[in-house]
């Protein structure tokens, strides 16, 4: 997968690539990256990418000529799915990052300031918030999605099978999970985890993950119950 993200502050997204997954992912190929400052695709002497907006109003406004310009500098642009990362779009769910997993090519643009000249919209394939607050720029934001669909791209994890039991796939939460020591201050691991029995252990995790996610959150127990009618 390649992926280019869009940013004014590029050092804030590159230590990123070089820690677990992400760096394992870089380092064996799996991911192509190129983190991208799109002031240097500014049309004017100060390198501006802002500007007061039209009607008045607080803040500054992105322009777009920065931004179009960066993204048809990229290598084959036409065919990557590009979002833009704005408070405004999408929720962002485990499903959505399963999703977006599967694509070969993506562009993520990182916004700042007040908003987005609205004919920026135009440009790209989706829109995606990470939840219903406002962050200062949007390179936190696209550090999340990156990290959520990176781990889910074949040979990344370690594990093959460690995305299947996540929490929020078929809309259940994880179950409990214990490792060493056995016995802590009077709390044991239950009885039967050390069972060796598979299949009971098998469906001991299911009933704990409908149980919590029942207890936790009750939306998407009732996502789960719709989709075990089908």
């Amino acid at each position: 997968m390649r992926i280019d993200i869009l940013t004014l502050f590029p050092d804030m997204i590159k230590p990123m690539f070089e820690h677990s997954m992400l760096w394992r992912a870089t380092h064996y190929d799996f991911l192509d990256v190129n983190i991208m400052d799109f002031r240097e695709f500014s049309e004017d002497k100060r390198n501006s990418v802002d500007d007061t907006p039209y009607g008045g109003g607080a803040g500054m406004v992105l322009r777009i000529e920065p931004v179009i310009n960066a993204i048809r500098s990229i290598e084959n642009h036409e065919n990557a799915l590009k979002i833009l990362m704005t408070p405004q779009g999408i929720p962002y769910h485990q499903e959505r990052a399963r999703t977006l997993s599967k694509n070969k090519h993506i562009i993520i643009l990182c916004g700042h300031y007040e908003g987005y000249d609205e004919r920026i919209r135009d440009y790209f394939d989706v829109e995606i918030s990470i939840g219903d607050y406002v962050l200062t720029g949007g390179e936190i934001a696209a550090m999340v999605v990156v990290d959520s669909i990176v781990r889910l791209i074949p040979g990344v994890l370690s594990n093959e099978d460690s995305p299947k039991d996540d929490s929020f796939t078929n809309n259940l939460l994880e179950y409990p999970q214990y490792t060493r020591p056995r016995l802590f201050e009077g709390k044991s691991v239950p009885e039967i985890l050390l069972s060796g029995h598979h299949e009971n252990i098998r469906k001991w995790r299911l009933e704990e993950s409908e149980k919590r996610t029942r207890q936790r959150r009750p939306d998407l127990y009732e996502k789960y119950l719709k989709n075990q009618e089908k």
